[in-house]
């Protein structure tokens, strides 16, 4: 008897299914099949690192769901999934990186013992993990059904968290706090970058009292000096050196809920551009959440952070933010909303994001930032607490 570690409740899991099935109802799909596997593990729990091969979830308007993938992590499934063990079904392992049939064609086969070779199917096109030859192979495979792009369609059931999903993002928040901690006390001039990145996984990975730590979606990204300009640089051997700043974004993790923090530690003494740059900074991020405010929109915080910013001449042509919550490689962010003048959707409690206004200049870069929840009154409510500055060790 397979013992089931299952990270929310029957409640839980029913809102998430009742959300998505109503809006694959207002899509106009008969089912849907899920291959991102935030969405996956959103909807039924499945939880391992085996989105490397092609697999996923089929949704259904009544019946329980169904997971389908590689006949090995079909032992994964049963284990991780709350639907029952006949929901799990498995393809054999000559359809894996085969160059002579494709697991699309199992799936078909999957799809036309269900009735449904001829319904109206909502696939996620644009995904990292649904290629062109698997679109390509269902339609060569089911001609009579009507293929229609759901991308997305369950990343929005997932804006708002409940308060079981909150439960998880502070504690993951808990274990941000711990790595920056660390780190702020780690680097010093001539430490390796790699030294500080392995006390990084290792913090992370241990979490805190009540939390052990997940894997985070994205690794730790902590360019230095010039090459700050560049915000997705990951690290090397080179050893810290006085006279640079170096921003971190980092992200604890519990049970794949994130909480994404990035500070800036600049080792001597900075130049006053920088400083100039920190204070404006600051004051946006306090407008930004001052802003982010039930019944405000996503661009109301992004135009308040921008007016300091503008007021200190400093353009950043970027959005400021996206949403956060589960999350597996390689991102962390939900793909949904933006923070930026162009989006007007109306922020709600219990919508959660990554208030990420990073300046990344020709020849440096700056980031303090902040992981916030929308609440039912007020402002923002950062899940972190650490104070909002560049950290200097002169």
């Amino acid at each position: 008897m397979i013992t089931k570690d299952l990270p929310f409740s029957d409640a839980e899991y029913a809102r998430r299914l009742d959300k998505t099935r109503s809006a694959m109802a207002r899509q106009g799909l008969d089912v849907l099949f899920i291959t991102d596997p935030s969405n996956q593990h959103w909807v039924t729990g499945y939880d391992g690192w085996s989105f490397y091969v092609h697999q996923g979830v089929i949704v259904l308007p009544e019946a329980d769901p169904v997971w389908w993938g590689r006949n090995q992590d079909a032992n994964g499934a049963v284990r991780t999934v709350w639907m029952t063990d006949d929901r799990v079904i498995g393809y054999a392992d000559n359809y894996v990186q085969s160059t002579e049939r494709h697991p699309m064609q199992d799936l078909a086969e999957r799809l036309r013992g269900m009735g449904l070779a001829d319904k109206r199917i909502g696939v996620e096109m644009d995904n990292y993990y649904f290629s062109a030859k698997a679109m390509q192979t269902l339609r060569e495979e089911l001609p009579e059904a009507t293929f229609l792009d759901a991308t997305a369609l369950v990343n929005w059931q997932r804006t708002v968290k409940s308060e079981e999903e909150l439960v998880f993002i502070r504690k993951a928040a808990l274990i941000s706090e711990k790595i920056t901690d660390g780190l702020m006390e780690r680097v010093e001039p001539g430490i390796p970058k790699n030294e500080i990145v392995a006390e990084i996984f290792r913090d992370a990975i241990r979490g805190v009292e009540g939390a052990w730590g997940d894997y985070p979606a994205i690794v730790p990204l902590l360019p230095s000096g010039s090459d700050a300009a560049a915000p997705h640089l990951t690290w090397n051997g080179r050893e810290f050196a006085t006279g640079e700043a170096t921003f971190f974004e980092i992200s604890g993790c519990y049970r794949r809920y994130h909480a994404p923090f990035c500070r800036t530690l600049f080792l001597g003494k900075p130049p006053q551009f920088l400083l100039d740059a920190e204070k404006a900074l600051v004051e946006g991020l306090e407008a930004g959440l001052e802003a982010a405010k039930a019944g405000n929109r996503a661009c109301d915080i992004a135009n308040a952070l921008a007016a300091p910013l503008e007021r200190a001449g400093i353009e950043r042509g970027a959005r400021c933010g996206y949403p956060i919550g589960l999350s597996y490689p390689p991102d962390w962010g939900e793909r949904t909303i933006s923070l930026r003048a162009e989006d007007e959707t109306v922020l709600e409690p219990g919508m959660t994001f990554h208030f990420m206004p990073g300046l990344w200049m020709s020849d440096w870069g700056l980031e303090i930032t902040e992981s916030i929840l929308i609440t039912e009154s007020g402002s923002a409510e950062t899940f972190c607490n650490r104070p909002r500055k560049m950290y200097v060790k002169d």
